[in-house]
């Protein structure tokens, strides 16, 4: 679904990046797309802001040329000058107000547009994009990077034009006046753009760089949090010390290096540009001592020549940001060019699922590997029916499930739900309709009430308190002062694991799924709570197909099928009395635990 926003559509800023890979001077232009009228009421106010900059020296060498020289002059002349000066100078509030409602406010809407974008996108990509890429160089990307491009478009169009027009008005002006003078000008300003050609290639490479290094560190700080209560656990805390030292090292040096180019960036322009504005002081001093030049225009060219050197300045000055949103825009691109989209094709719609499941001669191996996860693998599921998967690590039950969420899809053979082919069903209507309690438990900082109904709407509080009771959470909530409307802290930190996981099993069975998933769902629990959602899992097993991966196999004792995996292919299946009378491979695995 298209998102409208005030200058384009989420779609057309993913087909701006991907239509002009490597070009970002064309994505930058892309963002301008349909906002003519804007940008046209966005030049006028920069010119009108930017007008007294042109027009007061001018006043200023007329009122010295009146001053100097009375005899030529009339002093109806300096009310007119005045009255100009007054004008000029009052409208520029008014005209920098403009430039924030019309400029600005466009710069701010595109910038909401990428970070919009890249959230879009990386909700499409797939679980095979998101499993090897690290959150944090995701979030550098999303916060740091569009703030940089940010700064690119609110500076670099402003800044640019009142460059090109204060470098275009100081050469009419003087030219006109003083075709001598513009000689000198001609001579003096290409030093300062030979250096720019000079710097320019270091710089880019030194933010490059830079930029790399702070998205690996930051890459680093966020794995270091997730594992601190590891790192504490094992007195790791001096190891960890150690490897964070190292990597902002990297960051510091990198930094270093890119402040030392932009110092001497800076240093050379800012010498370079007194030099010049001194060369044409004494070079006009000389022309006026001589009765070439008035004393009124020796100062209107010397403030001419320093706006030259000023917005040649500025725009070296400019550079360094200048590749620093470049750099960004090519950070962006990786992820909205990632083509490893989660296919989607929508073509049956699936209103009211039933739950029988097929798997068909279903194949599947890892991208990096040789060897199939599942080979030929067929199961049928009638609906309501509960099975578990169990079997040594790297059998293939983790995949089935992946599967059967859809993060992942087979090479050969097919899923079916209720009889049609998962790929032609629309993914979002079929997961609305299953729940999944993952082997991780994810809680977020909110409430108990709101991560119980995540994704869930119009829950009264007492439905809330009764799954959670369902689940045997109802003594915790009953000691906590604002129940369930307490607050959990970050990642459900103020909660047990045996409590966060059993707010995930909660969480699904308030969806009323018509199939529901556990991964590793009780690993977390101690024997009593255990007991307590085991009761809840059973009671929601008799109400729709429940699928299960279990390493504690006293949990999938009341299951209606367990299904025992070896390299990918059922080498049994029964339920737990018929399996254990059997004394195969379930039995062998059951007496290891024993």
């Amino acid at each position: 679904m298209k998102k409208k926003n005030g200058c384009n559509t989420i779609d057309d800023c993913i087909k701006n990046f991907n239509e002009n890979k490597g070009r970002p001077f064309k994505i930058i232009l892309g963002f301008y797309k349909g906002e003519g009228w804007t940008m046209v009421k966005s030049t006028l106010c920069i010119i009108l802001m930017q007008l007294p900059v042109w027009v007061i020296p001018v006043i200023i060498s007329n009122v010295i040329n009146i001053a100097t020289e009375p005899a030529k002059h009339t002093l109806s002349e300096f009310l007119i000058n005045a009255i100009i000066a007054l004008v000029v100078v009052a409208q520029n509030s008014f005209s920098t107000y403009g430039i924030a409602m019309f400029y600005d406010r466009l710069v701010r809407k595109i910038e909401y547009m990428l970070r919009s974008s890249l959230i879009e996108k990386l909700q499409q990509l797939s679980m095979s994009f998101h499993k090897n890429v690290n959150s944090g160089k995701l979030q550098s990307k999303i916060m740091r990077d569009c703030e940089n491009i940010e700064a690119l478009l609110a500076e670099g169009y402003r800044s640019l034009l009142c460059i090109t027009l204060s470098i275009c008005v100081a050469i009419s002006v003087t030219a006109y006046n003083s075709p001598i003078v513009i000689l000198f000008f001609v001579a003096v300003v290409p030093l300062e753009v030979l250096l720019l050609r000079l710097l320019r290639g270091v710089v880019r490479r030194r933010n490059a760089k830079f930029r790399k290094e702070i998205e690996v560190t930051q890459s680093g700080v966020s794995e270091m949090i997730e594992l601190i209560p590891v790192t504490r656990a094992h007195g790791l805390q001096q190891r960890e010390v150690h490897k964070m030292n190292s990597r902002l090292g990297s960051v510091m040096t990198a930094g270093y290096q890119l402040d030392k180019t932009n110092s001497f960036f800076g240093a050379s322009t800012w010498v370079l540009s007194e030099l010049s504005r001194l060369s044409c002081l004494f070079f006009t001093g000389y022309l006026a001592y001589k009765g070439k030049i008035s004393v009124g225009e020796v100062v209107l060219y010397q403030t001419y020549f320093s706006q030259i050197v000023n917005s040649i300045s500025g725009l070296l000055n400019m550079y360094p940001r200048i590749t620093k949103g470049f750099e960004s825009i090519d950070s962006i691109s990786e992820v909205l060019r990632e083509e490893r989209v989660e296919v989607d094709n929508s073509i049956i719609p699936l209103p009211d699922m039933k739950g029988k499941i097929e798997f068909c001669n279903v194949c599947y191996q890892y991208p990096d590997s040789d060897k199939r996860v599942l080979d030929d693998f067929s199961l049928t599921v009638p609906a309501g029916q509960s099975v578990a998967f169990v079997g040594a690590s790297g059998a293939g039950k983790t995949t089935l499930l992946d599967l059967l969420i859809g993060f992942d899809r087979p090479q050969e053979g097919q899923i079916l739900i209720d009889r049609v082919n998962m790929l032609n069903l629309n993914m979002t209507e079929y997961r609305n309709q299953i729940a999944v309690v993952p082997q991780n438990t994810v809680l977020f900082a909110g409430t108990i009430r709101d991560n119980v109904t995540y994704g869930v709407d119009n829950v009264s509080d007492e439905e809330v308190y009764e799954v959670l009771k369902s689940v045997g959470l109802d003594d915790l909530v009953d000691t906590l002062p604002d129940g369930i409307y307490t607050h959990l802290g970050e990642h459900g930190g103020k909660l047990s694991g045996g409590q966060r996981q059993r707010i995930s099993i909660a969480r699904a069975l308030l969806r009323k799924p018509k199939m529901i998933i556990f991964d590793e769902a009780t690993s977390a629990l101690d024997s009593a709570s255990e007991k307590k959602v085991q009761a809840a899992v059973d009671a929601m097993m008799k109400q729709c197909t429940t699928f299960m991966v279990a390493h504690r196999l006293s949990t999938i004792r009341n299951v209606d099928r367990i299904v025992v995996l070896a390299q990918g292919q059922v080498v049994e299946e029964g339920s737990y009395d018929e399996l254990m009378e059997k004394q195969g491979a379930f039995y062998q695995l059951k007496k290891l635990q024993e």
